[in-house]
C-alpha cells in the first residue's frame, strides 16, 4: 500500500519518486544532467587543486580542536561543573532550604497563629455581636422611614403633581397657538421678502455667470493638459534614448555575462570547499590514526608490556613478602591490644565495685517473684501444668 500523497499531475496508482511517463514496472532511473560547456570544465579543476591545498590545514586544525575539547569537556569542564553545582547547592540551596523550613515557616506560623488571635477573632466577634445588631436596627429605622416617605408621595405630592401638569398643559396649549400663528406670519414675511428675490437673482444672474466661467476654465484646463503630455513625451523618449537604452545595453552584454561566469566560479569553488572539506577529513582521520599507532607503539606498548612484565610480578613479592606479613602482625598486636584494654576496664569494672560495697555496703538482693509464665530456663512439657489454672 502507497501511504504517500501522490503529487499534482501524477496517477493515483504510480509511485511517487518515478517519473510521470515511466511504466510501474521499471525502476526508476537516476536524473540526467545538463551536459556543461567547457568553461566549467576548465575552471572546476585547479579550482578544487588550489582549495583543496588551503582546507586540509585548516580541517587538521580543526579536527585537532575537536579532539582538544571533547578532552577538555569529559576531562575538565564536566567534574569542574559538578563540583560547581554541588558548592552552589551547598551553599546557596541547602542553607536556603534550612531557613525556610527551619525558620521562615515556623515563624510564619506564628505570626499566622497571632494576626489569627489578635486579629481575625475580634474582627469576627466584632461583626457578630456588635456590627449585625447594629446593622438590624439602622435597616428597620430605614424601613421606617421609606414607609413614611411612600406615604407622603402617594397621599401628598402626587395630587400636586397631577394638578400642576393639567395647569402646565393648559398653559402650553396658549403658548403653541400663539407661535404657530407667529411662525406662519414670519414665514410668508420671508418668503416675500428674500426667497422669490434670490431665486430670481441666482436664475437670471449667478447662473450664466457661472457657465461662462466654467467654459473658460474647461478650455485653459485642455490647454494645459496637452502641454503637460507633450512635455511629459519629450521627457520620456528623451530619457530612453540616453538612459534606459545603454543601461539595458549594458545589463544585457557585459553585466549578465559577467554575473553567469562568477556565478559558474561560485557554484564551483563551492563545490570545490564541500570536495576538499570531505577529502582533508579523510586525510585528517588517516593522520591522526597514524599518529595513534605511533603513541600507542612508542608509550603505551612499553608502558604495558612494563605493568605486565615488572611491575606486576614485583607487586606480588611485594605482597606476599611484605605485606601481608605485616597485616598479620598488625593484626595480631591489634587483638592484644584489645584483650589487654578489656581486661583492664574489667579490673577497672571490679576495683569500682569493691569500692562502692566498702563505702555504702552490700545492696540488697531482689525478692523472688511468683511467675505466671516459665522462665528462660524452664520450658513446657506436655507432662507439666503451666497455665494459671493448673498450676503446681
Amino acid at each position: 500500500m502507497d501511504l504517500e500523497k501522490p503529487r499534482a499531475g501524477q496517477p493515483a496508482g504510480q509511485p511517487a519518486g518515478q517519473p510521470a511517463g515511466q511504466p510501474a514496472g521499471q525502476p526508476a532511473q537516476p536524473p540526467v544532467r545538463a551536459p556543461e560547456g567547457c568553461l566549467v570544465v576548465a575552471i572546476r579543476l585547479p579550482v578544487r587543486i588550489v582549495v583543496l591545498v588551503l582546507v586540509v590545514p585548516v580541517r587538521m586544525v580543526w579536527d585537532a580542536l575537536v579532539v582538544v575539547g571533547r578532552l577538555l569537556r569529559d576531562a575538565v569542564l564536566r567534574p569542574l561543573g559538578r563540583a560547581l553545582l554541588w558548592l552552589g547547592k551547598a551553599l546557596f540551596v541547602w542553607p536556603l532550604i534550612g531557613l525556610w523550613r527551619y525558620a521562615v515557616v515556623p515563624v510564619g506560623r506564628a505570626l499566622g497563629w497571632l494576626v489569627k488571635v489578635l486579629l481575625v477573632v475580634p474582627v469576627v466577634w466584632s461583626y457578630r455581636y456588635v456590627l449585625t445588631p447594629v446593622g438590624h436596627g439602622i435597616a428597620w429605622l430605614a424601613r421606617g422611614i421609606g414607609a413614611g416617605l411612600a406615604w407622603v408621595y402617594a397621599r401628598v405630592l402626587t395630587p400636586l403633581g397631577l394638578a400642576g401638569r393639567w395647569l402646565l398643559r393648559g398653559i402650553g396649549a396658549v403658548l403653541a397657538a400663539v407661535g404657530v400663528g407667529a411662525y406662519t406670519v414670519v414665514a410668508w414675511l420671508v418668503r416675500h421678502l428674500v426667497v422669490v428675490p434670490a431665486g430670481w437673482v441666482h436664475r437670471w444672474i449667478l447662473a450664466p455667470v457661472g457657465r461662462a466661467i466654467a467654459w473658460c476654465a474647461r478650455g485653459v484646463w485642455r490647454l494645459a493638459a496637452l502641454l503637460v503630455t507633450g512635455i511629459g513625451l519629450v521627457l520620456y523618449w528623451t530619457a530612453r534614448i540616453l538612459v534606459v537604452l545603454p543601461v539595458l545595453a549594458l545589463w544585457r552584454w557585459v553585466l549578465a555575462p559577467v554575473g553567469r561566469f562568477l556565478a559558474v566560479v561560485a557554484r564551483e569553488v563551492g563545490e570545490a570547499l564541500g570536495h576538499a572539506w570531505r577529502i582533508a577529513g579523510r586525510i585528517s582521520r588517516a593522520v591522526g590514526r597514524f599518529l595513534g599507532t605511533l603513541f600507542r607503539w612508542i608509550f603505551v606498548e612499553p608502558v604495558r608490556w612494563a605493568y605486565r612484565t615488572v611491575l606486576t610480578p614485583v607487586g606480588h613479592v611485594v605482597r606476599d613478602a611484605v605485606l601481608r606479613p605485616a597485616a598479620r602482625a598488625a593484626r595480631s598486636v591489634g587483638r592484644a591490644t584489645r584483650q589487654t584494654l578489656a581486661a583492664a576496664r574489667e579490673t577497672a569494672r571490679q576495683a569500682r565495685a569493691d569500692v562502692r560495697r566498702m563505702l555504702f555496703g552490700a545492696s540488697r538482693e531482689r525478692e523472688a517473684v511468683g511467675r505466671r509464665e516459665p522462665s528462660g530456663a524452664e520450658t513446657r512439657t506436655l507432662g507439666r501444668s503451666t497455665t494459671a489454672l493448673t498450676k503446681d
